[in-house]
């Protein structure tokens, strides 16, 4: 007698189709970038992969490579907080705690580095620029707040700003000499970071104070 047939699984109701099958492009891209680059053509070649016509995957990335771009950075970003999940920020100095988040977020992207390196050159064009820096920021404040960091004045935007500047250039040297190189480069840059943060409580530095003396002082070269 015929062994019968097994039949798929039902369709989950509570798992969003658009926000699967993004992922399922995302996946198809990452082996196709290698060889075609993050490219306009990158995204129609991936949907086609997954069975979409051309149609349906601008209806679904409207943006194409940079809406991949964007899947690509936030799918490293949830993949390290998984890798810290059993790690208790608190059980850390500040600086420990941003070094092993910068580590985890780095090590996440060898499983997809040579679609990275294409990812990162389509990210270095001018008209991405922008685009790079809102992910690089994103990334920042994942790690931050995995961090545990509260802070709501200008605090807030100084971490985010230094430490996305931190990540953007260890991935450049991990991709360029590997990753111990990276991870020297971000010790660096860490012991930089708390240098300013010390100078800045024993100086007694607000940003905004600065900002608004520089304003004043500009206003009178220019109407006295």
């Amino acid at each position: 007698m015929a062994k019968a047939a097994s039949k798929a699984p039902a369709p989950d109701p509570s798992v969003d189709w658009a926000s699967a099958t993004e992922q399922q492009v995302l996946d198809a891209a990452l082996t196709i970038a290698p060889h075609e680059g993050w490219t306009s053509r990158l995204a129609t070649m991936a949907g086609k992969a997954c069975g979409l016509s051309a149609g349906e995957t601008e209806l679904l990335l409207p943006q194409g490579p940079a809406d991949l771009a964007a899947l690509l950075s936030r799918r490293h970003d949830a993949q390290a907080l998984e890798a810290l999940k059993d790690i208790d920020p608190n059980t850390l100095k500040i600086r420990e705690r941003i070094a092993r988040a910068v580590e985890a977020r780095l090590s996440v992207t060898a499983a997809d580095e040579a679609a990275v390196r294409r990812w990162t050159g389509f990210l270095a064009l001018p008209t991405h620029a922008g685009l790079g820096a809102r992910l690089a920021w994103e990334s920042a404040d994942v790690l931050w707040r995995w961090a545990g960091d509260t802070a709501t004045d200008e605090n807030h935007y100084s971490k985010r700003a230094l430490l996305a500047g931190i990540l953007t250039g260890a991935l450049a040297i991990r991709l360029s000499s590997g990753p111990g190189a990276a991870l020297a480069f971000t010790d660096r840059r860490i012991a930089n970071v708390m240098a300013f943060e010390t100078w800045k409580r024993t100086t007694k530095f607000k940003p905004g104070a600065m900002m608004d003396a520089v304003a004043g002082a500009l206003g009178r070269m220019r109407y006295s």
